[in-house]
């Protein structure tokens, strides 16, 4: 086999034929391919929705619940270290943003969690019936930026 091919600069990297084994030097960050947690795509953990069930803001807080309908040891990683997180109140911006995950993904795993009991979420409701923003909600936000 020509390791000079056009393969060779393919996924596979510059002398590699696709899914040869790379070397740990080329390796990213010298990872092990055992190492799979940042192989895994980001909406493989939401089951590929993009969107949560119902509209959750990003601004919106949220805690873990304080007691947790199941056993907190037999949730999966990404809900652990979620669980972990909110023990405080943090926004699902934060979450996403501690956690290094995209902002869909986490407000999909949030929302989900928030349906299964594990996490309490703390919504505004800033709008009105017509869809307009609350005008006291506005005049807070605007007190607060200028004592700043």
């Amino acid at each position: 086999m020509d390791r000079g091919s056009p393969f060779g600069a393919g996924p596979g990297g510059p002398g590699r034929w696709p899914g040869e084994p790379r070397s740990v030097q080329d390796r990213p960050e010298g990872r092990d391919e055992g190492d799979s947690s940042s192989l895994v795509r980001p909406y493989a953990v939401t089951g590929g929705r993009t969107k949560p069930r119902y509209d959750l803001a990003i601004e919106a807080l949220v805690t873990a619940a304080p007691y947790p309908p199941r056993d907190v040891a037999m949730l999966t990683p990404e809900y652990r270290a979620i669980m972990d997180l909110c023990r405080s109140a943090r926004s699902v911006a934060e979450v996403s943003a501690l956690l290094r995950m995209p902002l869909g993904v986490a407000r999909v795993l949030v929302a989900d969690m928030a349906m299964e009991g594990l996490l309490r979420l703390h919504q505004s409701t800033p709008t009105t019936a017509g869809g307009q923003p609350d005008l006291r909600l506005l005049e807070r936000v605007l007190s607060g930026l200028r004592k700043l």
